[in-house]
């Protein structure tokens, strides 16, 4: 006899059970590329059935964000699309799921261990460039002596390559302070005050940006437990790197599994750039809650997930 669950007439009804969609409103997004790509995946995953509920925060609200949300079954999977929040605000809404029976894909500490790279790299060492993570201006010296110069220098959670070269490429001690400064300051902010210098490499590339920066051969690879749900080139626009031979795609995809197994986080996106010699690094990892899905096929990537919770949920019921 079948499984239950492998009903046809049942499928789109399972497809509303096996997770929740959480929707971070417009109004609390921005840039307004970031909203229209957060609407675009909210409206694929609702057409293919999953249930999307909106984040509420409204000015002068004394409801709480998900009060709107009915209960639902105890460990529902719920996933939240939205821009990165500071970590209290994370730890605030996975807690307030779980009192509607939505656990979240990535726990507080999964989320952080993704999301926070000085976190990620002692386990990612040999697959990303060398790196030192620094709290103070005092500890540049140290870290310029080790890694050598020029330096890639970003924050623990966020790089600033949609700047321009010079505003993450320091080729002197001198820059290398300039860069480092301000991002020490940013936890004022809600952001870790941490900083990555980064031994500097030359990824192939074809375009370059009105900036400066040269768009390097990067893929965006969303992974769950272990299964790549699908990947997409990191930039925006034609290029004819973004086409992979069936090598290139197998080493690409190995080195992100290796990245995704070696950090621990079930739901994570690993961002893979190739060298000049034609091997693969790993560039840096993020919760695929907050990142840009740039060119991955959203349609492939909701399908593929929800394929993943439902034998998940077949396996769990047997």
């Amino acid at each position: 006899m079948a499984h239950p669950l492998h009903s046809v007439d049942l499928y789109p009804v399972l497809m509303k059970l096996i997770m929740i969609v959480l929707a971070e409103t417009a109004d609390n997004v921005a840039p307004a590329t970031s909203r229209q790509a957060l609407a675009a995946s909210a409206a694929i995953a609702q057409l293919l059935g999953f249930t999307v509920y909106p984040i509420v925060v409204a000015a002068g609200c004394t409801d709480t964000a998900l009060s709107h949300i009915p209960p639902q079954p105890p460990d529902t999977p719920g996933i939240w699309l939205g821009y990165p929040p500071p970590r209290d605000r994370y730890d605030a809404i996975y807690t307030e799921a779980l009192t509607k029976g939505i656990r979240l894909l990535n726990t507080p500490a999964e989320h952080q261990r993704a999301q926070d790279f000085d976190q990620a790299y002692p386990q990612l060492v040999g697959l990303t460039p060398e790196s030192i993570v620094i709290s103070r201006l005092a500890d540049c010296e140290a870290a310029i002596a080790h890694l050598g110069l020029p330096l890639f220098v970003r924050g623990a959670v966020e790089s600033g390559k949609p700047n321009g070269w010079n505003a993450c490429v320091a080729t002197t001690a001198e820059q290398v302070q300039q860069l480092v400064a301000p991002l020490l300051t940013r936890a004022e902010s809600g952001l870790p005050g941490r900083v990555l210098l980064r031994q500097l490499v030359k990824l192939r590339h074809s375009r370059v940006a009105a900036n400066g920066f040269p768009l390097g051969r990067e893929f965006r690879v969303f992974i769950y437990r272990q299964r790549i749900l699908s990947y997409g080139y990191y930039w925006h626009g034609d290029d004819p790197g973004k086409f992979l031979s069936v090598p290139e795609e197998e080493a690409m995809s190995a080195i992100a599994l290796e990245a995704a197994w070696r950090i621990q986080v079930p739901y994570v996106a690993v961002d893979v750039g190739q060298l000049i010699d034609g091997s693969w690094t790993v560039i840096e990892t993020g919760d695929p809650q907050f990142s840009s899905v740039t060119q991955v096929p959203l349609i492939h990537f909701w399908h593929e997930l929800g394929e993943q919770l439902r034998s998940r949920a077949i396996t769990q019921s047997s």
